[in-house]
């Protein structure tokens, strides 16, 4: 996660080894698009001038932060072939045959350890995939510009197998689908991040930008709810579960928020981080032997996989 992490900008620049023009990032002129772009990201992440400036200058294109445009690539077009294949673009958790994909978690297949991961690439219908993939995109893609591909991919799929695991334990009869564990953890971070460094973001339309973003959290949120309690529809076994959405939420105000608080900083170095990365180790490790052992003592009363 450390290992493209450079000293730290302050200390660099009391060490004399980076000179940086005096004007603002606002008053640069003459910059191209993509010199736009990198300004506009610098600002819209990043709360302290220095640090906006540091990345701006030092910036560059190669490796491009694919990770969250392969996921959500993936995932389209994951999503695509099942709603060709079963002729469904809504609600497809009621379709028996959707629920057979070796990619879904159902609690009648934890032993197949994947599941807890590739849930991810399913969605209900098209909405939730909207609903995530525009998050994924206009959240993920600058954090992963500012903080690296290493950073953010970890990030998210924490998220994400935070999100089977809570289901696991607290949902038990419940299947899962959708990346939104991951999805929430990048938007709790962030948010977060933002909230607490109000005064010194200086990203245009900030609170216009973060109403919208709980809008569609909100929102995506109260659709999984109401399919857990109340499905439109008959359905053969219980709907997927929403409190992936919770358990990535939290992932993302504690190990999130430490991430993003350390640009330029060796994670190594913060005993913050270890106490983030001690914790979701404890949580991990009790899931497991939850998963193992929980099941049978409590008798739980698990709908037959599909």
């Amino acid at each position: 996660i450390n290992s493209k992490r450079s000293s730290s900008f302050k200390r660099a620049i009391a060490n004399g080894q980076r000179a940086l023009p005096r004007d603002g990032l606002l008053d640069e002129t003459g910059l191209g698009f993509y010199k736009r772009f990198v300004r506009y990201v610098a600002y819209e992440i990043l709360p302290c001038e220095m640090d906006r400036r540091w990345y701006f200058y030092q910036h560059r294109s190669c490796p491009p932060p694919v990770f969250m445009a392969v996921v959500t690539l993936t995932q389209i077009i994951v999503f695509l072939c099942y709603g060709a294949r079963l002729n469904k673009w809504v609600l497809q958790t009621y379709h028996p045959e959707y629920m057979k994909s070796p990619l879904v978690y159902h609690p009648g297949h934890r032993a197949r350890a994947w599941r807890f991961l590739t849930y991810m690439f399913m969605h209900v219908g098209l909405e939730q995939l909207g609903f995530n993939a525009l998050l994924q995109l206009m959240i993920g893609i600058p954090l992963e510009m500012v903080h690296g591909v290493l950073r953010i991919s970890f990030l998210y799929l924490a998220g994400v197998l935070a999100g089977s695991l809570t289901v696991s334990i607290t949902d038990m009869r419940a299947p899962l689908v959708g990346g939104s564990g991951g999805v929430y953890a990048l938007c709790s971070a962030h948010l977060a991040n933002v909230v607490m460094n109000w005064a010194g973001m200086r990203c245009p339309y900030k609170l216009l930008r973060m109403v919208l973003a709980l809008v569609c959290m909100s929102s995506e949120v109260g659709r999984a709810v109401w399919l857990r309690f109340s499905p439109p529809l008959p359905s053969s076994g219980p709907q997927p579960s929403f409190m992936a959405h919770l358990a990535g939420a939290i992932v993302g105000i504690s190990m999130g928020l430490t991430i993003l608080r350390s640009y330029e900083e060796n994670l190594q170095d913060q005993c913050s981080w270890w106490v983030v990365l001690l914790s979701y180790a404890t949580f991990l490790v009790f899931a497991i032997f939850w998963n193992i052992f929980a099941y049978d003592l409590l008798g739980a009363q698990i709908p037959p996989p599909p």
